[in-house]
């Protein structure tokens, strides 16, 4: 797959790359995300080593392959203190560092000792990667890590945004490509597994005996938790849009069960966001719960429900389709608010904002507000996945200004704006899918 975006990310990592001091580098995110690829395309014309630690015998196995680079490894005794007293000056990468912590909860400090006592007056260039983000946090980057203040860089990689699917698939509408980014989100495998047109492809990969679909998320989640099974539940209530701690509850039946922790685990290894009504603090009570990603929204919505005609070959592809413009209800207003991110940096606005999120209360909601709190400025915004025509834009921004009025922003300067699918009449501060080319 064609690589895309990662600019500054792809700079940052090639300056430290290129220093004439030691590198402490670690690379983190979620499973899929890309890492590997973004640190092979930043020392492609480089020489490294690059070892994937596996879950046992990584000792031995990592000589072995820093031997090939480095001859004489193979003929010293088998510790890393050892192995790095070869390897100065050199790019050392280490994909899935958690599978050493894992294997030798000591291996953390026996890395302080390398980077303090061998390589720290070197221009050695360590590269640690990790998958599993709590362990990554918990145990490299947080202060209680015995590698704490040896980082030099750390990148946390996120998904792409959609303006970026445009580099994948130049040819593709608008409209296809938010089908799309509605089932892979931003994240890189899924992107490079899209043959388009995206329905065929999906529904091919759906009667496929070895579809990755079935049990991608088990995979997923048995690397952050070793019991799934209450994960599960809660992230398929979340999914169908239960989205308060009660109505999770509720839905799960477990009424009298304290899920907080389960909430939090969920939260630390990003697979659910808590947003509050973007005029209130992240502590306030309002807080709802979302899945953090489009692909593990779509497999809870259609693919868990189903795994049993998946598997008999007998899913028909139209389950999906029939309801597929709703769920991208909800996948759109993300897009939208990237839209307007994307706006915010190019001046197509009145204002430039320093907070953008949603807001609700009670029975009432915004699907976006935008607030510049310094020169008290605020955007309204509506999100529709559907073709507007000329009344029905009049009606929304009236009721936009209705509803705007309840959040209680005395003084502010105010505006009102649609996002949609496609817009019949056009006008200032409504925007649809033709104005998403930058």
């Amino acid at each position: 797959m064609k690589f895309v975006d990662r600019i500054e990310e792809l700079k940052t990592l090639k300056d430290r790359l290129n220093s004439n001091e030691f590198e402490l580098i670690i690379i983190y995110g979620r499973r899929r995300i890309g890492k590997t690829r973004l640190i092979l395309e930043a020392v492609k014309d480089t020489e490294y080593i690059y070892y994937l630690a596996v879950e046992g015998d990584n000792l031995r196995h990592f000589k072995r392959f820093a031997s090939r680079t480095v001859p004489e490894i193979a003929y010293v005794q088998e510790d890393f203190e050892s192995y790095f007293n070869f390897l100065k000056n050199k790019i050392v990468i280490i994909d899935e560092f958690p599978h050493l912590i894992k294997e030798d909860s000591k291996v953390v400090s026996i890395f302080q000792r390398i980077v303090d006592l061998i390589l720290r007056d070197t221009k050695t260039k360590l590269v640690l990667l990790g998958s599993s983000i709590s362990m990554m946090s918990d145990r490299v980057l947080s202060y209680s890590s015995p590698l704490y203040g040896r980082r030099t860089s750390s990148i946390k990689l996120k998904p792409l945004k959609l303006f970026h699917l445009k580099e994948l698939f130049p040819d593709l509408s608008w409209e296809e490509l938010v089908e799309i980014y509605g089932f892979t989100d931003g994240i890189p495998y899924y992107l490079e597994k899209v043959k388009p047109p995206f329905w065929k492809w999906l529904e091919k990969e759906l009667k496929s005996p070895d579809t990755f679909l079935k049990d991608e998320v088990d995979f997923l989640m048995k690397y952050e938790f070793s019991e799934a099974s209450t994960y599960k539940k809660i992230l398929e209530a979340i999914a169908s849009g239960k989205t308060t701690p009660k109505e999770i509850r509720d839905h799960i039946k477990a009424k009298h069960s304290d899920i907080t922790p389960y909430l939090k685990n969920l939260i630390e290894t990003e697979f659910v966001t808590r947003e509050t009504p973007v005029n209130e603090s992240p502590n306030s009570r309002k807080g709802r719960y979302y899945v953090a990603d489009n692909f593990v929204t779509f497999w809870f919505r259609y693919i868990y429900p189903n795994l049993s005609a998946i598997e008999e070959g007998a899913f028909d592809i139209t389950e999906i389709r029939q309801n597929y413009s709703q769920y991208l209800g909800l996948v759109f207003e993300k897009v939208a608010k990237q839209f307007l991110v994307e706006l915010n940096r190019h001046g197509g606005l009145p204002f430039k904002f320093s907070r953008i999120g949603r807001w609700w209360h009670k029975s009432e909601e915004i699907d976006l507000v935008a607030l510049n709190e310094r020169e008290k400025r605020a955007l309204f915004v509506e999100v529709k996945w559907r073709k507007l025509n000329g009344n029905e834009v009049e009606r929304l921004l009236k009721n936009l200004e209705r509803k705007a009025e309840l959040i209680k922003l005395n003084g502010y300067e105010k505006h009102y704006g649609i996002i949609a699918r496609e817009v019949e009449v056009k006008k200032h501060l409504v925007w649809d899918l033709r104005d998403f080319a930058f």
